[in-house]
């Protein structure tokens, strides 16, 4: 087996800190220009969909590239999504996800990279962060009981 962890772990680290100074160069750490992005009907600030576009770019680039080749450069093989299926978790995990986008304007790549600035609303969203990601499991097993469905259910459909 080809997989090296401690490579993993410092590209992984080296690909973070790219990741979070784009986000601080660009001003997507700057909870005003976001939202100035989703206010459309407002003073609209493009600057998100540049940064997006440029995500996009690269990597679809970038994707052009990796896979020509049979297998990642740390790994046997590349670990890639099965589930195609949009399902209600979705759904409802990308609501969540917008309204707290929205109210607040992070996502957590940048609030993360924000965290630089010390900023206690910053400090605040994490921690927030931090407890939703911890419920998770727990408040599913409890819908997925009271609405009659589970998990596996869910797992035999994908």
């Amino acid at each position: 087996m080809r997989t090296n962890i401690n490579l993993i772990r410092v590209s992984s680290l080296l690909s973070g800190v790219v990741f979070g100074l784009g986000m601080a160069i660009s001003g997507m750490t700057n909870t005003q220009r976001v939202q100035g992005f989703l206010d459309l009907a407002g003073a609209w600030d493009p600057t998100l969909a540049f940064v997006m576009a440029g995500g996009i770019f690269i990597t679809g680039t970038g994707f052009k590239f990796i896979f020509k080749k049979q297998t990642p450069l740390f790994s046997d093989l590349f670990h890639l999504p099965t589930k195609m299926r949009i399902d209600k978790p979705l759904i409802f995990g990308a609501l969540l996800f917008g309204a707290g986008w929205g109210l607040v304007g992070y996502c957590p790549g940048p609030a993360i990279a924000g965290i630089t600035y010390g900023y206690n609303s910053t400090l605040i969203f994490i921690a927030a962060m931090v407890i939703g990601m911890l419920i998770t499991n727990p408040l599913s097993n409890i819908f997925s009981t009271v609405l009659g469905s589970s998990k596996a259910n869910n797992a035999e459909a994908d």
